[in-house]
């Protein structure tokens, strides 16, 4: 399994899980890390292009995590699908920490969503 590419990770303030999120959260597809998990973690990771310049694409992930920002990387909550646009994966996050401050983040129909 290769291991995520940190060089190219920005993550975001941690946010706290709100109680409909965590409720929620809780209901669905089991985490092993879920019990454990008070905020999300919000991340703008760069996927290297095989090709022979290096080249990004970028990803937005959404973590569960625990008040001191451990997480799993290998289980995302939500990975976007790969943009060749950083700035629109960074409006993404944006979009995505508004949603999880006011304790929506369930609300939204993540289509990619791992579970």
């Amino acid at each position: 399994m290769r291991t995520p590419n940190h060089h190219d990770f920005y993550q975001k303030e941690l946010i706290p899980i709100g109680f409909n999120d965590l409720m929620a959260l809780n209901e669905g597809e089991p985490f092993h890390f879920h019990s454990k998990a008070t905020h999300w973690l919000i991340a703008v990771e760069g996927v290297q292009l095989p090709q022979q310049k290096i080249y990004y694409h970028w990803k937005v992930s959404i973590y569960p995590a625990d008040n001191e920002g451990d997480f799993n990387w290998k289980e995302p909550f939500y990975t976007s699908p790969a943009m060749e646009s950083i700035d629109l994966a960074i409006n993404l996050a944006g979009s995505f920490e508004s949603y999880c401050k006011k304790d929506h983040l369930f609300s939204l129909s993540l289509q990619e969503k791992i579970s």
